[in-house]
């Protein structure tokens, strides 16, 4: 199953003009810790809540501020048709927490993240034990 069939397709996203306060309603309205930035369905940013208060504790912009000024513009994506195997790894070796699925055309689809990853690949370890323990249970196996 590719991660296109998997994870999120409705992903929280804003425009680069949009205001910083508008993009950290849109985090509280939905309950995520990141907004991916678009253009034309394109990924061209994202900005996390640290993001924000960086940018803001440090009085680099302002609530009205464009959400451009403190956007990650080099983004890590993953495309919809790659599984989880590959996205680990991007996680992993790129020391990030999420990462928006594009299409070949690089519009975005959908968002992967690392809690998502754990949570799934822990229930299927669950699924595998609960598949293992009868013949566990059986000591004539053994």
């Amino acid at each position: 199953m590719n991660l296109g069939e998997q994870f999120r397709s409705e992903v929280v996203t804003a425009d680069p003009e949009d205001n910083i306060a508008t993009v950290v309603g849109k985090m509280d309205l939905h309950d995520v810790g990141a907004v991916v930035i678009v253009q034309s369905q394109k990924v061209v940013g994202i900005v996390t809540d640290r993001d924000i208060a960086l940018g803001l504790g440090l009085g680099n912009v302002q609530p009205d501020s464009p959400v451009k000024q403190i956007m990650t513009t080099k983004v890590h994506t993953i495309w919809e048709d790659q599984g989880v195997f590959i996205a680990t790894q991007y996680l992993m070796r790129r020391k990030i927490r999420r990462l928006p699925i594009v299409n070949r055309d690089d519009e975005l689809v959908g968002m992967v993240t690392l809690d998502d990853l754990y949570a799934m690949l822990s229930q299927e370890m669950a699924n595998l034990g609960k598949a293992i323990a009868p013949s566990l249970a059986d000591k004539s196996v053994y």
